[in-house]
């Protein structure tokens, strides 16, 4: 699982130290460029396992580790988390663009921008900014047919309602739960999220498909670092 609670803004690790009442050194947090399906065949695949303490990563590293599945180990928790679940919003939102045949040049402007957006986020909440270059980033989510979320927003970039888009995609959709809750903490912290804030007001029914569109494209130009 992986998410920001709504309401609490909380990360799924810190729901879990609450409500168990364990340390955070003993809570561990898996997050990868991977598609189940492919994994469930054997199918090459790697994937960061970040715990506060090291040793735990490593004992969590060795259990999953197959020829097949390589995980890596960092200590940068909050970093993973975000990573994971920020693209999956950004994976939304380069699904419609798909879906709304936009071209390849426009998939690839939100892939850049949105992991641009993502660090932003992780690193005013304390996360190393090389973390989200890693595993726990953007890749499969958003260019992969497979992935659930880039799924559900081709249906939405066909036109589709989220309800209707729920139905055809039959999967649970991390992005869709986690969008709102996301640009709640983006507000906390200071952070511009566009790509986010555009995908949140979609989902509410607070803009059309064609002024999310417009939205993302007529920001006003400025430096890009």
């Amino acid at each position: 699982m992986k998410g920001i609670e709504r309401d609490t803004g909380l990360r799924a690790s810190q729901v879990i130290t609450e409500v168990t009442g364990v340390s955070a050194d003993r809570v561990a947090v898996l997050s990868g460029p991977n598609l189940a399906p492919e994994i469930m065949d054997g199918q090459p695949a790697a994937a960061t396992v970040a715990c506060p303490d090291e040793e735990a990563a490593r004992r969590f590293q060795q259990a999953c580790h197959t020829p097949y599945f390589r995980p890596y180990t960092s200590t940068d928790v909050i970093g993973c988390e975000l990573g994971g679940a920020v693209k999956n919003i950004i994976a939304l939102a380069v699904g419609i663009a798909s879906g709304m045949r936009l071209g390849g040049n426009a998939s690839a402007l939100l892939i850049t921008r949105g992991l641009a957006e993502t660090t932003r986020l992780a690193t005013a909440m304390g996360a190393h900014p090389a973390t989200l270059a890693g595993l726990s980033g953007l890749v499969a989510s958003c260019t992969s047919p497979l992935a659930r979320n880039r799924t559900f927003g081709v249906h939405l970039g066909h036109g589709l309602s989220v309800e209707e888009a729920t139905t055809a995609t039959r999967q649970t959709t991390e992005g869709v739960k986690s969008a709102e809750a996301v640009l709640d903490l983006a507000r906390v912290h200071g952070v511009e999220m566009p790509i986010t804030e555009v995908i949140s007001a979609l989902l509410n029914d607070k803009v059309t498909l064609d002024e999310a569109a417009a939205a993302l494209m007529q920001r006003p130009p400025k430096p890009e670092c």
